[in-house]
């Protein structure tokens, strides 16, 4: 590796003294002269098949891709099913990584010689050399719409994140609606404010009362959730805002939660109310995300429990108060009940705001990591924090440094072809030039160290490079304004976006470090603020925002990202799948480097490593000192982060970022309405832009807290009844009765199931035969046969034991020979499923989540509509696990179970993790920031 400045070449200091402007002058930072980037790695052909596990069809299939050999199989996959062009099977078809790369690469660099980014034709070749070096080694990505449209005949949108408006006309709320549906059409996401719209205490001109805001939500609703079932490549994701002052709010945030009560009644009764069932298209309000936006005011009046006034939207005037803290309570009350709407907090966004001459910022896109103008756009780039991790623990800051450079110049090199879905968008983005580089890895980076995510130390070094990366950016950009000029409304804000880089490089001053490591990056960030403001004070600045920070889920796959956005690991073990097909799996990469960072030899590494494999956590792992316990402490498992750790974690940060933080704050079933309140109160106090909270099992499905045949509120005094003892009553099988026997092999172990009815259909006896005649398991199983044989007669009902037994985990465990029941955690678990499969009726099986093969493909060809209707680059689903495949690969392991990390984590647990079913492939997602990311095949229920 070349040493490299990356500097204009005499830019600002020409255009100081009159003369022409001239390029930046680009130098090598991973490349060699004379050696391109791809001669420098060995490339392989693989077969891309993905198959439903559940059935074994294929979803997809591209066989002969050219991808570098240290690529995983996962990244493969998701880049050949998502991001290759063109018709799958034609000779158009992309078919290698270098096609993709050269496609994105060249049209950037032809863009910038265009508009006069580089000195020399030298510059622009090292600049696509550097490019296609980071693309091609996993340094970075741009998020998904760059590599959808670029270089291809498609509209080259190059941003997914976007801010409408409304305004109180009817013309405005539909085009509000047509916009929002044009965003959807193209894959991305939108957010907007409604509070202009007059609230439903006030009247329209004719005289009569209006509508109100909420109304007009349901329409936006019902047009987002047709749109998503339409969309080539993600369901539609919104974000819907109201400010607090308006006298709709209470309505507002009580909507979903009030919906969320009518699709557990509409449960209960029967009715299909999963997440894409038939039936939940009749509740309403489902599609977006929803937010309150406070002032400080208002969280004043909350502390000081004072009143607070809503407003008219047509006159300003107060039109009622109401109390600020019972008012507070029904937002944290319906949070907890639904988790909406989220917080946003206004005072502080528009005190970091650059452009306040141009209007205020009163709205984000969906995921909350973008707010900025109305009408306006970011595209997103990432960086994998763990390419910067040396092996001596230190973070190289100076490459990182450089890195930076590149990226944010490409960044902006991109809004010069860039197209946009409306022209007041276009406009905007044009003359604000609003960028959003972030990072992922963060969580992986902490823990490879020795940090604890929720540590003094883990916050000072995540701050550090944080600050370090919008240092770097602000600092490129004003070198980009001395070259190419400054973005157009700077001249009207240039005092405010002073000011905001002033505030940026105070908290800098301000960060305290603990370890050489943090010191060393809060040093070059210092270095890198400096020279923002020195430069930006002489020729501006190219963009409005520089930063954010995204859920990065897709791209965060396709960079083989242990951890999204700023997250830390989901859990110590993940699933991985195997070349050739089949999975296993395995505990994460980071833990072992952890170990060695803090002191331990190879046999502790080892033994410690071997523990997390089979337990999932590392509670009394062998010679694992306690004090180190915390470093491993992840979202979910045995030892889970504290919901204030990680909103400690987004206030260190958020200082040092442009935008805000695309995260949600999970918090256990345990928690009270009390507990949000507090996290909602924190997050003001603390200096965060946005916030959002989940509770688990706060969502469809859970049973409610009271029996349909509770007291509902009547104190009446009861009259005295008499009790009356009921004792079961053993109905026996008649002599002769039917049955069926059903042959079944689980992990390998061969047994035969032998199930006795009543003549009326109903279950009475079950023998299993398992182990030889004569055996301890053999008569174990006789008398645990014989023990639910007697229960059943004694009228214990089947669902009860099925709910019991499934997901019982134990050896044997894994593939089955039974096309309904493909993977087992046990040979209980499968006898119980295909007794339920056999003899409960389809709306008890439902509720237990057990169906048959042809069920889940006539529930996913209902969803999604036959063949002509679903777009086969989008699609990618898990791959079977196949027992010798996993055998092989992980002696050390136990078979896998699972089809992604989140349903492997479940295994650990012994319970459901509380995450949405892919909407593409049907394996259980992971949270990426504020959204959710399928391992299996990219797709994120985002706009990132």
């Amino acid at each position: 590796m070349t040493e490299t400045v990356g500097t204009p070449a005499k830019g600002d200091r020409a255009e100081r003294n009159g003369t022409p402007k001239q390029g930046l002058s680009v130098q090598r930072v991973y490349t060699t002269e004379g050696v391109h980037p791809y001669d420098e790695v060995t490339w392989e052909h693989r077969d891309v098949v993905m198959t439903n596990w559940r059935d074994g069809s294929v979803n997809f299939e591209q066989r002969g891709v050219e991808f570098p050999d240290f690529w995983s199989v996962n990244a493969t996959n998701i880049v050949t099913s998502k991001y290759f062009r063109g018709a799958v099977g034609s000779s158009v078809r992309e078919s290698s990584l270098r096609q993709l790369i050269d496609r994105v690469v060249k049209s950037y660099v032809a863009a910038g010689i265009k508009f006069g980014y580089f000195g020399t034709p030298k510059d622009a070749e090292v600049f696509e050399h550097e490019l296609t070096w980071m693309l091609l080694h996993q340094v970075f990505s741009f998020n998904s719409p760059v590599w959808f449209n670029v270089g291809t005949s498609s509209p080259q949108q190059v941003s997914a994140c976007f801010i409408l408006a409304v305004d109180d006309t009817m013309d405005s709320i539909l085009n509000w609606y047509k916009e929002e549906g044009l965003i959807f059409k193209g894959g991305s996401g939108a957010g907007l404010n409604l509070s202009r719209i007059r609230s439903s205490k006030e009247l329209l001109s004719s005289g009569g009362t209006a509508s109100g805001p909420v109304s007009f939500m349901r329409g936006a609703d019902a047009s987002a959730g047709t749109i998503k079932s339409g969309g080539a490549t993600r369901r539609a994701a919104k974000m819907v805002v109201l400010d607090v002052d308006h006298p709709d709010v209470e309505e507002f945030i009580e909507t979903k939660a009030r919906e969320e009560a009518k699709i557990r009644v509409l449960r209960d009764a029967g009715f299909d109310m999963d997440l894409g069932g038939s039936d939940i298209t009749s509740v309403q309000y489902q599609n977006a995300n929803n937010s309150i936006r406070v002032s400080d005011a208002f969280m004043h009046a909350v502390e000081n429990d004072g009143k607070f006034g809503l407003r008219s939207r047509t006159t300003g005037e107060v039109i009622e108060e109401v109390g600020a803290k019972p008012l507070f309570r029904k937002l944290a009350q319906a949070a907890w009940s639904c988790a909406d709407p989220g917080i946003q907090y206004d005072d502080t966004i528009n005190d970091w705001h650059t452009c306040p001459e141009s209007g205020r910022i009163s709205a984000s896109n969906p995921c909350s990591e973008y707010m900025h103008l109305d009408n306006s756009s970011c595209n997103l780039a990432s960086l994998n924090l763990m390419k910067f991790l040396g092996d001596d623990g230190t973070f190289d800051a100076e490459t990182f440094v450089k890195a930076v450079e590149i990226v944010i110049t490409a960044m902006d090199i991109s809004i010069c072809f860039a197209d946009f879905p409306t022209e007041p968008i276009a406009d905007t983005t044009r003359k604000f030039r609003q960028l959003g580089i972030g990072y992922a890895n963060i969580g992986a980076l902490l823990m490879a160290t020795g940090h604890a995510y929720d540590s003094e130390g883990g916050r000072a070094l995540a701050a550090a490079i944080t600050s370090l990366m919008t240092g770097t950016a602000y600092r490129r950009s004003a070198e980009l304004a001395g070259v190419v000029g400054a973005f157009e409304g700077y001249a009207r804000n240039a005092d405010a976006h002073q000011r905001v880089m002033r505030k940026h490089a105070a908290a800098n001053d301000l960060l305290r470090t603990h370890h050489s490591t943090d010191a060393t990056v809060q040093r070059v960030a210092t270095r890198e603020w400096q020279a923002a403001l020195e430069i930006g004070t002489k020729s501006g600045w190219r963009n409005a925002q520089a930063s954010v920070l995204a859920p990065t889920g897709t791209i965060g796959l396709m960079m083989d990202c242990d951890t999204t956005g700023i997250e830390p690991d989901l859990a110590l073990v993940k699933f991985k799948k195997l070349v050739g097909g089949g999975s296993m799996q395995i505990v994460n990469q980071t833990v072992p480097r952890a170990l060695k960072s803090l002191g331990y030899q190879d046999e502790q590494v080892e033994a410690i490593v071997e523990y997390i494999a089979e337990h999932g956590h590392v509670v009394d792992a062998p010679g694992l000192r306690q004090e180190h316990y915390e470093v491993f402490d992840c979202a979910m498992g045995e030892r889970s982060i504290a919901p204030m750790g990680h909103v400690r974690m987004m206030a260190a940060v958020q200082p040092f970022i442009s935008g805000a933080i695309s995260k949600t704050v999970n918090m256990p079933e345990a928690a009270s309405v009390e507990d949000v309140e507090e996290i909602y109160f924190q997050g003001w106090k603390l200096g965060l832009k946005a916030l959002a909270i989940y509770r688990d099992n706060c969502k469809v499905g859970q049973p409610l807290s009271a029996g349909k045949g509770a007291n509902n509120g009547n104190t009446a005094k009861a009259e005295p009844e008499k009790v009356i003892e009921y004792r079961p009553v053993r109905k026996r099988l008649p002599k002769k009765r039917p049955s069926q026997t059903v042959s079944f092999t689980v992990g390998g172990a061969e047994g035969y199931l032998h199930a006795g009815s009543y003549p009326d259909d109903g279950l009475g006896e079950i023998f299993v035969k398992l182990g030889k005649q004569g055996s301890t398991l053999a008569g174990v199983m006789d008398a645990f046969s014989m023990s639910i044989s007697v229960g059943l007669q004694y009228g214990i009902p089947l669902e009860f034991y099925v709910s019991k037994f499934q997901n019982l985990r134990f050896e044997p465990a894994g593939m089955t020979d039974d096309p309904d029941v493909r993977i087992a955690t046990s040979v209980l678990d499968y006898l119980f499923r295909r007794l339920a499969l056999d003899y409960l009726p389809y709306e008890k099986r439902a509720q237990l989540g057990i169906f048959t093969a042809d069920e889940r493909s006539a529930e996913v060809s209902a969803g999604y509509g036959g063949p002509a209707d679903v777009d086969l680059e989008g699609l990618r689903t898990s791959v079977d696990a196949s027992p010798r495949a996993t055998i092989e690969a992980a002696e050390s392991t136990e078979k896998s179970e699972a089809h992604s990390s989140t349903e492997l984590l479940e295994l650990h647990l012994g319970k459901a993790a509380d995450a949405p079913l892919c909407m593409t492939c049907g394996t259980k997602m992971r949270p990426a920031g504020s959204c959710y990311v399928c391992e299996g095949c990219g797709s994120t229920s985002g706009c990132s």
